[in-house]
């Protein structure tokens, strides 16, 4: 009985501690919590999701949110990967403020493009006035009326203002276009980021679907055993310790299986959050997607793409490059400035009697001291461009660590599956042989609970590993920077 207990206590914290380092996966993929003592995969699905979060984008957002996508329908809906994907990048939360960020830089873009374009406006006027000669500084005087009017007249103006050239707003026109860039690029990469959750949701419903099968064989293996058991203590060939032992198998496998149940409902509702299905939607998976091996391409082919693919690493260069721009700005502020105004106006009693005004003025100004101003501008851009060279080389770096960390992350993968799937046959070998000794009373039931362990172990560990080989594929593919592309051929999802 002890060494019984033994097992059933290890093989519950087994499962306990795989539940929690899913849970712990969903966290580090939706930037919840840090990697502290999680497996290589979670590691690797942490970095990948970190290089998404450039401070122009992501900053607090968490990819497992959503904006729920409308009423839910009656009918079950049949969910593929590719449908979730599709949701997932107009309804997750991640997509649509990265998406806004663009807009906001549009606007910033405008703004810059507005200093160097002529301002023009234009007016009507009606006006009606009565003056006290005392305001104007005059005395009484006979002849002059101390009040004069009310009297009207009427006015059409227009006047128009350009700046000739101001290399400052030159520059500051330049690096927001940049930062428009930089903003696009770093969209492109919210969307490989939300492809990953995403993918990562879906394989998470699968594997729990999984282990829901994995487990409902469990209970009938254990079921037929207990019943074995009380046949065998019935007919007087069997003590009472095997049928205690064997319902206390029983009844472990079943909360087993309780517990599979209630981890796959809750997977299918992180995955309907993350991708945007309507409240309370009833839907179920349409695509298995089984184990499928790949053919990667080498360390150094993998690498000299991503360089070329990865939008977070472009989109730093370009944050890069628009702080460069903003510090050649600053520098120009000690650059003298053309601008030129002009104005004309129609005045008169009526428009029909009216005398037409104009003005043109034209200058060029010198800063010739400005108290520091220039000075702290220039100073506030050189920190920024050496921020922003810092984060494209730690990109450049992530970008490396991201690449080598998948392909290891691969390789283990790989092997775990094959050692998975030996183990698995050998446990189930190991379980009918078990089986055959108890009914032949050549052993008591505390084999069969043994082999039953082995085997559910077994099955766990088969299962963990062909999650984590396909979480290691989609993995590679964020790596690459081609997750939203090509995440289907990763997946062995044509």
């Amino acid at each position: 009985m002890k060494t019984t207990l033994q097992l059933v206590t290890r093989k519950t914290n087994h499962r306990r501690n795989f539940r929690i380092a899913n849970v712990a996966m969903t966290a580090i993929l939706c930037g919840a919590m840090p990697a502290v003592g999680q497996s290589s995969v979670a590691v690797g699905a942490m970095a990948s999701y970190a290089t998404s979060q450039s401070p122009a984008s992501l900053q607090g957002t968490v990819l497992s949110g959503s904006v729920p996508s409308g009423p839910a329908s009656n009918e079950v809906l049949h969910l593929t990967l590719r449908d979730a994907v599709g949701r997932a990048l107009r309804y997750n939360l991640g997509t649509i403020e990265s998406g806004e960020n663009i807009t906001t830089a549009r606007g910033q873009r405008l703004l810059a493009l507005s200093n160097l374009l002529p301002q023009v406006s234009a007016g009507v006027t009606e006006n009606v006035d009565q003056t006290s000669i005392a305001t104007l500084g005059i005395k009484n005087v006979p002849q002059i009326p101390r009040v004069i009017g009310p009297f009207s007249y009427s006015s059409a103006d227009a006047s128009v203002s350009a700046t000739l050239f101001n290399f400052s707003s030159i520059q500051r026109f330049r690096a927001a276009r940049t930062a428009e860039d930089a903003a696009k690029l770093s969209y492109q990469d919210t969307l490989d980021a939300v492809t990953l959750v995403v993918g990562n949701a879906y394989l998470q419903v699968i594997e729990s679907a999984s282990r829901i099968e994995a487990q409902e064989a469990q209970v009938r293996n254990a079921q037929a055993l207990y019943d074995q058991a009380l046949d065998s203590f019935q007919a007087g060939t069997a003590p009472k310790i095997d049928v205690t032992r064997t319902e206390v198998q029983l009844h472990t496998e079943q909360y087993n299986l309780s517990v599979a149940r209630n981890n796959f409902a809750i997977a299918k509702l992180n995955l309907a959050r993350a991708i945007g299905l309507p409240l309370g939607q009833q839907f179920d998976l349409a695509d298995t997607l089984p184990y499928a091996d790949i053919n990667p391409p080498t360390v150094d082919e993998a690498l000299k793409s991503a360089y070329n693919a990865r939008s977070d690493f472009r989109s730093a260069l370009d944050s890069q490059k628009a702080s460069e721009r903003d510090l050649s700005a600053a520098r120009g502020e000690r650059y003298p400035v053309v601008a030129m105004n002009g104005s004309y106006s129609d005045v008169g009693a009526t428009f029909g009697h009216s005398n037409g005004n104009f003005a043109v003025e034209t200058g060029v100004r010198i800063p010739l001291f400005t108290g520091g101003r220039i000075k702290g501008d220039i100073t506030e851009a050189e920190a920024s461009v050496r921020q922003r060279k810092a984060e494209s080389e730690n990109i450049r770096g992530q970008v490396d660590y991201d690449v080598r960390t998948a392909f290891l992350n691969l390789n283990a993968a790989k092997e775990q599956v094959d050692v998975g799937k030996r183990n698995v046959d050998l446990a189930n070998e190991s379980l009918a042989r078990s089986k055959d000794r108890f009914t032949s009373g050549v052993t008591d039931s505390v084999e069969v609970v043994q082999a039953e362990q082995a085997l559910a172990s077994a099955n766990d560990q088969y299962i963990t590993s062909v999650y984590n080989h396909s979480l290691a594929k989609l993995e590679l593919a964020r790596a690459l920077g081609v997750a939203r592309t090509d995440y289907s051929q990763y997946l062995g999802r044509k």
